[in-house]
């Protein structure tokens, strides 16, 4: 799962243990794996069509999930991931995690790009509440959109228990198996354009020449649509084998490859949130990050940040933490403590707090 669907999972399932008192109806668009029916007060509901496509949103928004709102008498709509339906008459509590689209709008499809443009806002008028993932995000939406006099409450995302510090020779377990042995970068998330992974493989690349390491640089993630850029960087035969494409890997494994690596490279280009940045967090290995969108606001003081749109700044910072073990040592113990202000239970909290707040005006009214 990437970052929406983990939020969703994270928070919906503290709600739901938090709060048996209330019954709670998943709708799916597919078939569903039994994990996430997360308590007894959770009936889980397949609705037709599978939305894969911007005219399946309207269908399964606009006439699936409004005729099972009004099926199951439902109270309170929740929609987690940026979409809501406009023709139910249920109040609804919407979630965006970005608008990447008003920034990027080359890096979407051409149907997509102008099904967000034409109901992005419309759902966000037609939200009883509105929560994002950061305050980046939130002021975003009040430019993007004018929402001057909306009430939008921050969230955060955090991470799981599973990622944590992995003992020495565990890290040399996992670097045997997929370097050979040798220190790594990692990068991990979708390889997409906004990643900007194309510019962290020729920066790793200058790396290489400055400095003689044999460190890799290892990718892990599927890769997405318009990943042409990554294919043209791969382009140094002397380098090309240092980088690493792993492809989908488990979840369970994920947090051992960020606990045993040099450091976590992030320099996307835009992010709502950011989710790896904790992960590297909660494993004690060191941050790379974009100075821009919300990532300062999840690094703090705790990363090196880098102007994503320079190689040479990206290469510039990987030198920099190589080159002075203190450093390393410093961002590890600035981040056991920013770690703490991004969770899981906070984001629950909050997410929650806004149900309240419409459970509230629907009885008044």
């Amino acid at each position: 799962m990437e970052g929406v669907a983990v939020f969703t999972d994270e928070v919906m399932k503290r709600i739901v243990n938090d709060h048996p008192e209330h019954d709670f109806f998943f709708f799916f668009d597919r078939p569903f794996d039994g994990s996430f029916v997360f308590a007894k007060n959770v009936t889980p509901v397949v609705l037709f069509p599978q939305a894969r496509h911007p005219f399946l949103f309207v269908w399964w928004f606009e006439w699936s999930i409004t005729r099972a709102l009004k099926r199951h008498e439902i109270d309170i709509f929740i929609s987690p991931d940026n979409f809501c339906s406009l023709r139910t008459s249920v109040p609804t509590l919407l979630v965006v995690h970005d608008v990447a689209f008003k920034h990027y709008p080359e890096q979407v499809g051409w149907l997509v790009r102008h099904y967000y443009n034409f109901f992005m806002p419309r759902f966000l008028r037609k939200a009883d509440q509105i929560v994002t993932v950061s305050k980046f995000t939130k002021a975003d939406l009040k430019v993007q959109f004018q929402l001057s006099n909306k009430n939008i409450a921050v969230a955060c995302n955090g991470t799981n228990s599973r990622f944590k510090p992995i003992e020495s020779k565990n890290q040399e377990l996992i670097r045997n198996k997929y370097t050979k042995g040798a220190a790594y970068f990692v990068f991990v998330g979708l390889i997409h354009p906004r990643k900007n992974v194309h510019r962290l493989i020729i920066a790793f690349y200058q790396f290489k020449m400055q400095t003689g390491s044999d460190m890799r640089l290892v990718l892990v993630g599927r890769k997405g649509w318009m990943a042409d850029e990554v294919k043209e960087a791969l382009v140094h035969p002397e380098f090309e084998k240092d980088v690493i494409f792993t492809g989908f890997v488990d979840h369970d494994e994920i947090p051992k490859i960020i606990g045993s690596a040099f450091a976590m490279m992030y320099v996307s280009l835009f992010e709502g949130f950011g989710i790896p940045i904790l992960e590297a967090f909660q494993t004690n290995t060191p941050v790379i990050t974009s100075d821009r969108s919300s990532m300062p606001e999840v690094g703090g003081e705790a990363v090196l940040y880098a102007n994503p749109e320079s190689i040479d700044s990206i290469a510039e910072q990987m030198i920099q933490l190589y080159q002075k073990p203190d450093l390393q040592k410093d961002l590890i113990e600035k981040g056991k403590h920013q770690r703490t202000l991004f969770t899981w239970e906070k984001a629950a909290k909050v997410v929650y707090e806004q149900i309240e707040k419409i459970a509230a005006q629907k009885s008044t009214t």
